[in-house]
């Protein structure tokens, strides 16, 4: 993401969970707050969303990122029950979690760059949406600053265990930036843990999702956030060795939990994405 300007993937995803809300029934991930964060600033992309809900593609990428958000709060439900009372949303884009938060006691921490948190702010405050009380941004420029630090200075219990999700993030990073954010995840207290995405390498693709993903992976990078990291499953099973209780699901996996039974096509498609999680 450029220094200058908020991160424009960052529009796509919130376009999509916004959708999702207007288009499919039964919904897979119920978010009150995702249409309203776009308010009229983002109104015509929003209805284009909506005018192509039935194209394939667009409904698989749909799919895909509802089913994303849905995995990391019931990760998240988790966690509460087990007494853990600090979420951390590692590049928080508009992420609406902490505005319809009905877990009593916990602490939520948007970390992000400084340019996007600034601009989702200000679009909260366009759509007259209330910053709770148990929100805590983080504003974090990870080439000069430490995460840790960052944390800690905003009120982050570094004792107390924690949930952090991890969105939409780990293809943009560097190995050593996704190794230094897991290392300091994986030093947390036990109770603590993690739930984050990750794609494949273009090898482990059949050829038309090769075709797909090479499209994709030219928009974002001339947008300024190219992928640059890539896993297969057995790698990072190897990444998370320090923790526990594993779980790496693929597409199908993904549809035999959050849309068996469906009728109206909307379901995680290809091979390359994953979601993964894990705990302390």
């Amino acid at each position: 993401m450029e220094k200058a300007r908020a991160s424009r993937t960052a529009v796509g995803v919130a376009i999509r969970r916004a959708s999702h809300q207007l288009c499919d029934s039964p919904l897979v991930f119920y978010d009150p707050v995702a249409v309203p964060i776009l308010g009229e600033t983002y109104a015509m992309p929003l209805n284009a969303a909506v005018t192509a809900f039935d194209d394939p593609f667009s409904r698989g990428m749909r799919a895909f990122l509802v089913a994303r958000s849905r995995y990391a709060e019931d990760n998240l439900q988790s966690a509460v029950a087990q007494g853990v009372r600090q979420y951390v949303l590692l590049g928080a884009g508009l992420d609406t979690f902490a505005y319809r938060n009905n877990h009593a006691g916990l602490r939520v921490f948007e970390v992000d760059h400084p340019a996007t948190q600034a601009w989702k702010r200000e679009l909260l405050a366009r759509s007259q949406i209330a910053i709770p009380a148990s929100l805590t941004f983080v504003p974090v420029d990870f080439e000069v600053q430490s995460l840790a630090e960052q944390l800690r200075m905003q009120g982050f219990d570094s004792n107390a265990p924690a949930y952090f999700a991890w969105l939409g993030v780990v293809p943009y990073l560097t190995l050593t930036a996704f190794r230094s954010t897991l290392a300091y995840i994986a030093e947390r207290p036990p109770g603590s843990g993690v739930t984050f995405d990750y794609g494949q390498p273009r090898t482990a693709m059949p050829r038309l999702e090769r075709i797909a993903h090479d499209a994709l992976a030219a928009r974002v990078g001339q947008i300024g956030e190219p992928f640059q990291l890539f896993f297969a499953p057995l790698d990072i099973a190897g990444e998370l060795s320090s923790f526990r209780n594993i779980e790496d699901l693929g597409s199908a996996e993904m549809t035999a939990r959050y849309f068996a039974g469906r009728s109206d096509g909307l379901r995680v498609r290809g091979q390359s994405a994953r979601f993964a999680s894990a705990w302390r």
